[in-house]
């Protein structure tokens, strides 16, 4: 393989506007997506797909919270929820991704590894939860989660109350070492669902599940850069990143140094819940010695990589020269 890339699709990417998130939409959009990862994999490309779960994971907490009280099914905590995400997207784009490469004469090369990821029990993020997570409560339904399982709740621009969990920093990929022997072994892996599930290391080589979301673009870009692959793609909604978005002076940027996209996020021109995080994950990998970050569509994939399109964020130049 002469090129190598870790290419991450959002879990919204599975779940289109308009639709309602049922399987057999999910199995279709996965399709569309997997066939330009195969379109790279047959000219030589070494791939390792990353996917968020937020959607996801939010029908299986809704899931949990319609099941009685009384009923003899355990309720599901957000780890688990999370690893169970993990199954069942990597089924849903596994099976898409192995019928794409077999028709393009690779059978049988995909592989989805359930994924730890490391984080900080003294991370800040655990003293502020920010991430709402699962359905909406009435107020009294709200403050009666608070009293019980001493959730932090939130309310949500006027539409309930939510629950909001820790985002922390990733720090390590535990199936590190497994994951860099599939690709090196020529699989493509899925891996890094939902940003990791998130687990505290309480001795060396032991680990516990906590109740945190890493998010799935930095979980990306540690994974990227702890494999040592020059290139990281940000599948996003839009083909190239803008500064303006929606203003009548909107400007669509081609590329873009790792100083000039921290000042573009230092002047506030990508909100946190839309472009902000991909920008900050694209800026983290360069930092730790990757060489570019593609950010486009999941459709325009081959374009992108082909120059036609997409957003490419580059290191500094000094960064690329050394002192």
């Amino acid at each position: 393989m002469e090129h190598r890339a870790v290419i991450a699709i959002g879990g919204n990417a599975l779940i289109l506007d308009g639709q309602q998130g049922s399987i057999a939409e999910q199995r279709v959009n996965a399709t569309e997506t997997a066939r330009h990862i195969a379109d790279l994999v047959a000219n030589d490309w070494g791939v390792v797909v990353t996917h968020g779960n937020g959607p996801q994971v939010g029908f299986i907490l809704l899931r949990s919270e319609l099941v009685p009280v009384d009923a003899p099914i355990p309720k599901l905590s957000l780890e688990m929820s999370v690893a169970d995400s993990q199954g069942g997207i990597g089924h849903i784009l596994g099976e898409a991704l192995l019928n794409e490469l077999a028709a393009r004469g690779h059978p049988d090369r995909v592989v989805c590894v359930l994924t730890h990821v490391v984080v900080d029990p003294s991370d800040p993020a655990f003293g502020r939860p920010t991430k709402p997570i699962g359905p909406f409560y009435s107020k009294a339904d709200a403050e009666a989660r608070v009293a019980r399982d001493g959730w932090t709740i939130i309310e949500d621009s006027g539409r309930g109350y939510r629950r909001v969990v820790a985002s922390p920093e990733p720090q390590r990929i535990v199936e590190l070492a497994q994951i860099r022997a599939l690709v090196d072994a020529g699989f493509v892996v899925i891996a890094v669902g939902g940003g990791g599930i998130a687990v505290i290391e309480t001795a060396p080589g032991q680990y516990r599940g906590v109740e945190a979301v890493i998010d799935k673009d930095r979980g990306s870009a540690l994974l990227a850069a702890s494999l040592g692959v020059p290139l990281l793609v940000l599948s996003t909604g839009v083909e190239r990143v803008a500064v303006h978005f929606r203003q009548p002076d909107e400007r669509w940027l081609e590329q873009m140094s790792a100083s000039e996209a921290a000042a573009y996020l230092a002047a506030g021109e990508f909100p946190k819940g839309s472009m902000g995080p991909k920008v900050e994950a694209a800026i983290g990998f360069l930092e730790r010695g990757g060489q570019e970050v593609l950010i486009t569509t999941p459709s325009a994939l081959g374009r992108a990589i082909a120059g036609e399109t997409g957003t490419r964020v580059l290191p500094d130049p000094r960064s690329r020269s050394g002192p």
